[in-house]
């Protein structure tokens, strides 16, 4: 696995260094293009899941203990953390964002019927792994429910309530802005308010925190070292960004509102890098100093966690039901919910039980991707090399939303 994985990377980098060689100046436009600010809310709720909420601070100890971990030696735990969340992993997300906005038009490979069934089977797979996630968190962040480890009823009911709102706002096009830009000022308000509570109304000195700030430049100082796994955890994270990547490329090339290429890139990557910094070194210090976060800071961090479950889940599902046509106006509004429900909340009883396993999902993307290049250079490789422009049906018109059910 860990081959195959090195492999996707490789192949991920190369192909991003092509696209900017080939088409670095060309706008690109999305079928629903909106502003800079709204596409970037829309990828980074979209693109992140609970477990950039949730599981920093119960990680910072392990990246620490470079006596168990001793491959952790080459930088600081904030380095590390924000190695697994920041940057370059989203170059993941630039790739399939371009690739369906400008090449996918031309090749249609993901119209194919085997290639959409496992396409499918990605999708369903990672959105059940997304409540799969909430749920086996909420005893750590809610210990005052039940005895801070076990999964009690109480966890279930909340995971199906944010699958259900997920579920329901997937209904209409028209919430995929309402609820990304709130779902970003909603993170915002938790950074700014975790923030001030240790810096503005406790004890702790702000040079502290730009401390931390600076202490990510270990990050970037030694890069080289995320590119490929540096253990089988770091192997988990990168499964579980290739698992994600095809369906947000796919859901936010829809979004893309006429920037150029490498305009598109740096959004993707530097921009949602820039709260996760931000956000990570605040947790970090309250990791540091030892501040403790029982009670409402826990309450709030689960609450702006679901928020982010509900957003991710919400795109998921609309694209695995626009490529199998269920759709409200197909089947009704009461058939779609009902479905949607059921089926994935059978599907995160199944991660739980250890049936299914993220890491599968990933590679599985890896063979999408390899077989997707295979197909170009067999089949449409004139075709794809002689793209000038964004297809020529997408114009720029951020009202377009506003007028779609």
């Amino acid at each position: 696995m860990t081959v195959w994985l090195s492999a996707g990377i490789i192949f991920t980098l190369l192909s991003v260094a092509y696209i900017l060689f080939k088409w670095g100046n060309m706008k690109v436009v999305g079928v629903t293009p909106v502003r800079t600010f709204t596409f970037i809310a829309i990828l980074f709720t979209s693109g992140l899941d609970v477990g950039l909420i949730m599981f920093p601070l119960t990680e910072f100890a392990g990246y620490a203990d470079i006596s168990a971990s001793p491959e952790y030696a080459f930088t600081n735990p904030l380095a590390i953390e924000f190695g697994f969340w920041g940057f370059l992993i989203w170059g993941f997300y630039f790739l399939t964002c371009f690739y369906f906005c400008v090449i996918e038009p031309k090749v249609k490979f993901f119209e194919l019927p085997v290639v959409k069934f496992v396409n499918n089977v990605v999708i369903i797979g990672t959105c059940a792994f997304t409540a799969f996630l909430l749920l086996s968190n909420l005893p750590w962040y809610l210990p005052s429910i039940g005895d801070g480890e076990s999964v009690v009823p109480a966890f279930y009911l909340i995971v199906f309530a944010a699958i259900a709102f997920a579920v329901y706002s997937s209904t209409s096009i028209k919430y995929v802005r309402i609820l990304s830009l709130t779902t970003t000022w909603v993170f915002i308000a938790l950074i700014i308010g975790m923030w001030a509570a240790a810096f503005v109304f406790g004890e702790s000195e702000i040079t502290a925190y730009f401390t931390n700030l600076g202490l990510i430049g270990g990050y970037f100082a030694n890069i080289d070292n995320f590119v490929l796994p540096i253990n089988e955890y770091h192997e988990f994270y990168l499964f579980w960004w290739f698992s994600w990547s095809i369906m947000i490329g796919q859901f936010t090339s829809r979004f893309v509102g006429g920037l150029k290429t490498y305009q598109v890139m740096l959004a993707m990557m530097v921009i949602p890098s820039i709260p996760i910094a931000a956000w990570f070194s605040v947790l970090y210090h309250y990791h540091s100093a030892g501040i403790p976060t029982e009670g409402i800071t826990n309450l709030a961090m689960v609450c702006v966690g679901v928020v982010f479950v509900i957003n991710s889940l919400d795109s998921l599902i609309r694209l695995y039901t626009d490529n199998l046509n269920i759709t409200v106006e197909r089947i009704g509004k009461g058939n779609y919910i009902a479905l949607n429900i059921v089926a994935l909340s059978l599907l995160t009883l199944l991660f739980k039980l250890d049936f299914l396993q993220i890491q599968w999902v990933g590679a599985l993307v890896i063979t999408i991707f390899f077989s997707c290049f295979a197909f170009i250079l067999s089949q449409k490789f004139k075709s794809v090399t002689a793209i000038k422009t964004s297809p020529k049906e997408n114009k720029i018109d951020f009202t377009k939303i506003e007028n779609l059910n």
